[in-house]
């Protein structure tokens, strides 16, 4: 047995329905980092932002949601031509972001397409005015010349570019190995280089040392001739200190009665050996008739020691 419900609607019913509908076409919330472009009977009216928004229901309507967010597009492979007519294959990565979404709406069909062409075209002219070497080594600067370039055609499109990054050159496999072979050469050329430095700078190190220890040996000895002298010196100082100190003892003594007694005592004894000398030398001794006298034997002794070493010298 079936059963069928009928519902009529109130027209009380029916306005609250109305007003429900009414109120949920109108209002329109938009997301952080996001626009809509509103049109109504499909000519531009308003770019919402992102909090609450009211539109006017069955008039106006969202045409375009665009995002405000910074974007990375792939910029695929492509064939360029260096100024030394290199051909290489590049690809890079591309970051914008959109500034104007009414320009990003109505100024282009397809705003990332469009930006991602004139990347690769903007690329392509930028490698054509350098050569192969420079495109390794100018990669930053090549980056921020293209940036420059797109931002400059790109600005009626509300489109700003803020940077763009070169992933990977790659030239024919012949440069390659040219570029290889290159490389090589360099990096020996650099250790050669390094190791003449190496020997350079040994046989260096090796003169200063012997230099070095030449001028040592030399202040050494020099030191030591110098500690001899000085020693030497005062040996000799020492030496004249004490005969000095001795002469003075012995004038001391002979000023005095008992030295001149031992004085004369000493004279006549080295007399005595003296005329013991003259007898070996000769036979024949004669002596004084004061020979007793202990001044005489004094002045004889004398006489006949100056006699023997003036025959000496003879």
């Amino acid at each position: 047995m079936e059963f069928l419900v009928e519902y009529v609607l109130t027209p009380q019913a029916f306005a609250l329905l109305f007003v429900v509908i009414l109120l949920r076409s109108s209002i329109k919330f938009v997301p952080q980092n996001r626009a809509f472009i509103v049109e109504r009977f499909g000519k531009f009216q308003s770019t919402k932002e992102a909090g609450l928004n009211f539109i006017v229901p069955f008039i106006d309507k969202v045409a375009a949601n665009r995002s405000l967010k910074e974007q990375a597009v792939d910029v695929p492979s492509q064939s360029a031509i260096t100024k030394d007519n290199i051909s290489l294959t590049v690809d890079g990565v591309l970051y914008f972001r959109v500034l104007d979404p009414y320009k990003a709406t109505y100024g282009v069909e397809d705003y990332v397409f469009a930006v991602v062409q004139l990347a690769q075209t903007t690329m392509r002219s930028e490698l054509g005015k350098i050569e192969l070497d420079k495109t390794f080594e100018e990669r930053d600067s090549l980056n921020a010349r293209i940036v420059s370039q797109i931002n400059e055609a790109s600005a009626p499109w509300g489109i700003q570019v803020m940077r763009y990054e070169i992933k990977d050159i790659v030239p024919p496999q012949s440069v390659m190995a040219s570029m290889e072979a290159q490389m090589k050469a360099e990096r020996m050329k650099r250790a050669q280089i390094l190791e003449s430095e190496g020997e350079r700078q040994s046989a260096i190190n090796i003169a200063e040392g012997q230099r070095n220890a030449q001028i040592l040996a030399a202040e050494a000895e020099k030191t030591e001739q110098v500690l001899r002298a000085e020693g030497e010196a005062k040996a000799i100082v020492a030496v004249a200190d004490a005969q000095a100190e001795a002469l003075t003892k012995v004038g001391t003594a002979a000023n005095t009665e008992e030295g001149q007694k031992a004085i004369q005592l000493d004279l006549a004894t080295k007399a005595i050996e003296a005329k013991q000398l003259i007898a070996k030398e000769s036979s024949v001794v004669l002596l004084p008739d004061n020979a007793s006298d202990a001044a005489s034997i004094v002045a004889q002794a004398t006489s006949i020691i100056n006699s023997l070493n003036a025959n000496k010298a003879q």
